[in-house]
């Protein structure tokens, strides 16, 4: 399945004895970011806004840490797909690499080679495929997310985007320099893969740092793209503290004021509508955005 948005269509006969179709729609999102912004603990804080909305969701983490899915999984160790390829070879039945988590939240964790052997990038490519071969994206899913590793650096972590297995991208971004300059990097690679893909930036998502004046700065930010600032995150030690009892804050403490900010950004990703091929900022303006905001004293 190679498109971002999959139709499926469902035929059936009505008690009247008319056909009746109905279409089902699949939304695929990849969430990229600078290594250490917060994009696996997002992703699996925001899934489980959605998964406690009534949204069937399964998470592909594209990290060889595998550290995608933890919290979901309530801190289940979960079996990589490559690890499971190189002990029981191609012949592999879909429960060994697929478990489910919080909110029937199905989760798979792409794994990566051994340390300082062979291409991480590879092991997305692999896993997507024995996920297609296995008909993982054959359930009734409203979501499918790719946590992805740091920047765009390679084909393989470009993998997602370039072959059209996501089509829509949320950046996790902060207000520090290095986490726009990261983000900045990705949007050129979505541009270069929209008009072949398809892929499309639905939003920043400020993952905060308590920045001074951070969310103006990435509002700003985001409005250069051309795109939004969908969210503004809080930062709040309940993320940390639901992190050591490995569960999302939405298990951990649901009546807590942060676990509603990740139902927030849930509802407005449910619903966003704004999906832009996005115009990245010369490192000229990049620099100058943030002198104007107060981040650079050049």
């Amino acid at each position: 399945m190679h498109i971002g948005w999959c139709l499926v269509i469902i035929w059936g006969l009505c008690p009247s004895g008319y056909f009746f179709q109905e279409v089902i729609t699949m939304r695929q999102v990849a969430i990229y970011g600078k290594g250490g912004i917060g994009k696996s603990t997002t992703t699996q804080n925001l899934t489980a806004g959605l998964g406690e909305m009534g949204n069937k969701i399964m998470i592909v983490g594209c990290d060889p840490k595998a550290d995608s899915t933890r919290l979901i999984l309530g801190g289940l160790a979960q079996q990589t797909v490559l690890d499971t390829l190189r002990e029981e070879g191609e012949d592999v039945d879909l429960d060994l690499v697929l478990k489910d988590g919080f909110a029937g939240i199905k989760c798979v964790e792409s794994g990566g080679p051994e340390p300082g052997v062979g291409c991480a990038g590879r092991g997305i490519i692999t896993s997507i495929t024995l996920l297609e071969r296995l008909g993982a994206y054959e359930a009734d899913l409203d979501y499918v997310f790719y946590d992805v590793l740091g920047d765009v650096v390679c084909g393989g972590f470009a993998m997602p985007i370039r072959e059209g297995k996501a089509q829509e991208i949320y950046i996790v971004a902060s207000g520090e320099m290095m986490a726009l300059y990261a983000a900045n990097n990705i949007s050129k690679g979505i541009q270069k893969y929209a008009r072949t893909g398809g892929v499309r930036l639905g939003g920043i998502i400020c993952n905060s740092r308590k920045v001074d004046g951070e969310a103006a700065l990435v509002e700003a930010f985001a409005k250069e793209l051309g795109s939004q600032m969908i969210h503004f995150v809080p930062r709040d030690n309940m993320v940390q503290r639901a992190e050591i009892h490995k569960k999302t804050v939405i298990d951990f403490e649901p009546e807590c004021d942060q676990a509603d900010e990740y139902r927030t950004l849930a509802k407005k990703i449910n619903e966003n509508k704004l999906f832009v091929i996005p115009k990245p900022l010369s490192q000229e303006r990049l620099e100058a955005l943030l002198m104007e905001h107060g981040i650079l004293d050049l």
